[in-house]
């Protein structure tokens, strides 16, 4: 191989594409090294690939390892926050939180597949986060669901969330005082606690909390060292919750 070219390679196996060493060149050695880094490339172009396969993997690392440090900056107020439900097993030993909208449709999707992951394993603390982010009617959905919770518990709060996750038409103040008339409640004691500072602080905690965590979308599950953007199927799921129980 010739030395320019030598050089090229050189370049491109240290991924740089400038070198302090082109400081030195002249004018002419320097395009004839841009040359050969152009040759080398449409001879080689599998090492692009290799090149960004590499990239992406020190990016994913990155990430996961930023997320790592966020969780534990975190940890109290995402896993042990009383303005949380809790369903699952409460002292299970894999804790579960999705950060959820009640008008996303893969929170929708994922629903099923989280209540069938949680019951059948029997040994998930889950945890939701109520994080309405697509508009007023999620903010509508989101303070009913908190607003029952306060005023009737956790059982109450539980038959609220599913028929929210489940509510085809748009929940207006009228379908949500309906709503509650069918889950056995007075509707107008909900809807007043609706707009009160007690409900408000909950999202508002969720949505700061959020912003601490780059999470920007639903839903998005956390546990103790990973954070899953996203839907995640079901089978997926259920190999994340063994590697992370197999941590420790």
């Amino acid at each position: 191989m010739p030395p320019m070219r030598r050089l090229a390679a050189a370049a491109l196996a240290a991924g740089l594409m400038t070198l302090p060493a082109q400081a030195e060149m002249t004018p002419e050695e320097r395009a004839a090294f841009r040359e050969e880094v152009r040759a080398y490339l449409l001879e080689n172009p599998e090492v692009l690939i290799e090149a960004m396969d590499i990239l992406q993997s020190r990016e994913d690392q990155a990430a996961a390892n930023r997320d790592l440090q966020m969780l534990a900056e975190n940890a109290q107020v995402i896993f042990e926050s009383p303005d949380d439900w809790v369903g699952g097993n409460p002292e299970g030993d894999i804790v579960l939180v999705e950060f959820m909208d009640y008008r996303c449709g893969y929170c929708r999707k994922a629903y099923t597949e989280v209540e069938e992951l949680v019951k059948s394993d029997g040994n998930i603390r889950f945890v939701v986060k109520e994080f309405p982010i697509l508009g007023e009617a999620s903010l509508l959905s989101s303070q009913f669901a908190i607003a029952v919770r306060q005023l009737h518990g956790d059982a109450a709060y539980k038959s609220a969330h599913d028929a929210l996750i489940a509510l085809r038409g748009e929940p207006t103040v009228d379908t949500l005082g309906r709503l509650a008339t069918d889950l056995g409640f007075e509707a107008q004691p909900i809807l007043d606690r609706m707009d009160a500072p007690e409900v408000m602080s909950v999202i508002q905690a969720n949505h700061a909390l959020a912003d601490k965590m780059e999470i920007s979308g639903t839903p998005t599950f956390v546990l103790k060292s990973m954070m899953l953007r996203g839907y995640v199927p079901l089978e997926a799921m259920r190999e994340i919750v063994a590697e992370v129980r197999a941590e420790g």
